[in-house]
């Protein structure tokens, strides 16, 4: 009887430990989660786009154009720096709500 008594307080105690961990780990990784979204909202209500995983995207890749046309004006490269500057410049037109 003494046995069974003292396993089932250590089998209580080690759940209780586990579970601390779970629900700390929830809440940072919550916390976490929450400022990204509102980080992400807040910047989306910004520029005046959806705040969809799409047109986030839409927005990485438009960046890069608008990347690419730098670096082809630092390269002096006139032409491809404006033509990338167009696409650029197109793509995130694209994401503004009308």
């Amino acid at each position: 009887m003494r046995t069974e008594g003292f396993f089932d307080w250590l089998g209580a105690a080690l759940g209780q430990v586990i579970r601390f961990i779970i629900d700390l780990f929830g809440s940072v990784l919550g916390g976490i989660a929450d400022a990204v979204h509102d980080f992400l909202h807040g910047m989306a209500r910004s520029i005046g786009m959806d705040d969809s995983y799409i047109s986030f995207v839409v927005l990485a890749i438009g960046l890069l154009l608008l990347y690419a046309a730098v670096r082809a004006f630092m390269a002096r490269s006139i032409v491809g720096g404006v033509i990338w500057l167009i696409l650029g410049l197109m793509v995130m037109g694209w994401l503004i709500r009308g």
